[in-house]
């Protein structure tokens, strides 16, 4: 059935030429590579099970009472959305099982985008020509983060409510327009008109979906047009790529690893509860919580609105930037310049604009990899930060004094980890040393016979050269 398909595309599309150099297609062997692909296969997860959900939630801010099977909330005024989740979560079938692997698809969706990134930088493989796809990339994870704040924003309860009121207050902060872009956005003062749920829903489930998926199109698309950078090693060049061919190794392997990646998003669906909305009952402006904590990747605006000092900048008796423009404007407007002006600071500084299709190990370049482990650090204290309520529940740290470490440390911790960074890495270049690449079994050999033998620890056994296809 195979070769007739094959046979009768050729006959009529000349297919033939096209679809054998895709099958050649190599793809290198290394597992930081899989990263990328856990983010593809937790879009197509999220794109699946949010289809699903959208049949039955109810994208309104209008009043209703609720009379589902909650018990607790029996004749409580909520809102449609909230109203509608409950359903989701209590009626329909399978309802809460999918909403919650969506939940957990779109948590390790942003989780895969980062650490995909960090792959990226401290193996330089943003540099020329691949510079363009780490802009795309960088793009798709600030849609990312963008689409799961409006996504659990939407259910209407009170964890919800509180994350678009800080949202609204944030947008309220941006110097001169402040005020007109978040009256546009809402459609007026905070809650907003009755407009702002659907316009809401409508963002979440049609347009940022499309941007992302064709980010991730054109993304794979020049990765394909490119060819796929590799580590260096016996028989790797800069001019080809040595690993496994698509068909049959790595598409069996690829179709492995998503099967696994949906499997376990099912398991923590069912297994682990996540955002219970029931617990945090509906949004009322004059409601709030203490503990209250978004999904993990806006903690770091979180953190960086509770350790920016309290003042804003008056003048004319005017407020022209207010308090909650530093963290929640300034602070992931630094870090997301910082990474988009990388790679043209790195070339500007090192003077080198050559091609490269042979990645870096982090210790080849100690300067690299100190000031990226700083800069890392540095958001991470902040992202830490985020969870000082819970750190004052947990372990009984007062929140003053949190709010003071974290703003010391903020600015210690990166320099040390700058120094030890850089240090350690000059010294595995130097002295070439893998401490945790040791040996921990034995080498053999078939003998004559069809049996094997083992070799003395001090004879080296030669690898077979891997095949491998051009990168031009």
């Amino acid at each position: 059935m195979i070769a007739w398909l094959i046979r009768w595309s050729d006959e009529r599309l000349g297919a033939s030429p096209l679809l054998k150099k895709t099958l050649r297609y190599v793809f290198p062997d290394h597992w930081s590579f899989l990263l990328g692909e856990i983010a593809l296969y937790s879009f197509i997860v999220l794109v699946a099970t949010g289809t699903y959900l959208a049949l039955f939630f109810t994208p309104s801010s209008a009043e209703a009472v609720y009379r589902g099977p909650y018990s607790l909330l029996q004749g409580v005024p909520v809102s449609a959305a909230f109203q509608s989740t409950m359903n989701i979560s209590f009626t329909v079938p399978a309802g809460l099982l999918i909403r919650q692997t969506h939940h957990w698809a779109a948590l390790l969706f942003v989780a895969a985008i980062v650490g995909h990134l960090l792959r990226i930088f401290f193996t330089g493989a943003f540099r020329k020509p691949r510079d363009i796809n780490y802009y795309i990339g960088l793009t798709l994870l600030t849609f990312a983060i963008l689409e799961g704040f409006m996504g659990y924003s939407l259910p209407g309860d009170l964890l919800s409510g509180m994350g678009l009121a800080i949202a609204y207050g944030v947008a309220l902060s941006i110097p001169i327009l402040g005020a007109s872009i978040a009256f546009l956005l809402w459609g007026g003062e905070f809650p907003g008109s009755t407009s702002f749920e659907p316009r809401l829903f409508f963002l979440h489930v049609f347009v940022l979906p499309a941007v992302i998926g064709a980010l991730i199109a054109v993304h794979l698309a020049i990765i394909i047009r490119q060819k796929h950078s590799q580590f260096g090693g016996r028989g790797h060049r800069e001019r080809n790529v040595i690993g496994t061919p698509l068909w049959p190794a790595y598409a069996l392997r690829a179709t492995g690893l998503m099967v696994a990646v949906a499997g376990i998003l099912v398991l923590l669906g069912g297994l682990i509860q996540v955002n219970p909305i029931w617990q945090y009952g509906p949004y009322e402006p004059w409601l709030g919580t203490n503990g209250a904590q978004p999904d993990w990747y806006l903690g770091w605006l979180i953190g960086a609105l509770r350790l920016m000092p309290g003042f804003d900048i008056h003048f004319l008796n005017h407020t022209w930037v207010p308090n909650p423009f530093w963290g929640g404007i300034l602070f992931p407007g630094v870090v997301f310049t910082t990474l988009y002006a990388w790679p043209w600071a790195e070339r500007r500084i090192t003077g080198d604009r050559r091609r490269h299709d042979l990645l870096d190990r982090p210790r080849d370049k100690p300067w690299r990899t100190a000031l990226g482990a700083a800069f890392f650090s540095w958001v991470a204290i902040i992202f830490i930060a985020g969870a000082a309520d819970r750190i004052l529940v947990s372990v009984g740290f007062g929140y003053e004094g949190q709010v003071w470490f974290f703003r010391v440390t903020a600015f210690v911790v990166p320099f040390f980890v700058f120094l030890i960074t850089r240090r350690i890495c000059e010294e595995l270049k130097a002295t070439e040393t893998h401490p945790l690449r040791s040996f921990a079994g034995s080498a053999v050999r078939r003998t004559s016979t069809g049996g094997f033998e083992e070799l003395p620890p001090d004879e080296l056994v030669d690898q077979p050269e891997e095949t491998g296809t051009p990168a031009g």
